[in-house]
């Protein structure tokens, strides 16, 4: 098992997050279906779906999705049905656990993270915090 401590400038604690490091990332049907697709067609043909976390947001980390033809020296990579999904190490601990998922609802299609370390999210669904 791993902790994470995270420490501010005055090298004071903001918290800490257990990582049991052979949890999964899972991603749903309806993701794989969603990126299958999209990396089926010109714009995005053949390359990987990245998942990020990164600095910012209203909630102080939020996630990020892209496309990208290479992957990087730290990146995990998820190969299910078809598709590759690249997570870069520091990210990869704040996502274990965590479900990628993508939704179609009257307000509109997106990406979207059900992840259980998060202590609490934004309404968006893009921004997190961690207690």
């Amino acid at each position: 098992m791993l902790i994470l401590t995270l420490l501010n400038n005055n090298s004071e604690k903001i918290f800490n997050m257990k990582s049991d490091k052979e949890h999964e990332i899972k991603i749903t049907p309806s993701a794989i279906a969603r990126i299958k697709k999209m990396t089926a067609e010109e714009e995005f043909k053949g390359m990987f779906f990245r998942v990020e976390v990164l600095g910012g947001g209203c909630s102080g980390f939020q996630y990020n999705f892209s496309f990208e033809n290479e992957e990087k020296s730290d990146d995990k990579i998820i190969k299910q049905s078809g598709i590759k999904v690249i997570i870069d190490e520091v990210s990869w601990n704040y996502l274990v656990g965590s479900e990628i998922h993508y939704a179609e609802e009257l307000v509109g299609s997106f990406f979207t993270i059900r992840n259980p370390n998060a202590a609490s999210t934004c309404g968006c669904g893009v921004s997190f915090s961690i207690g």
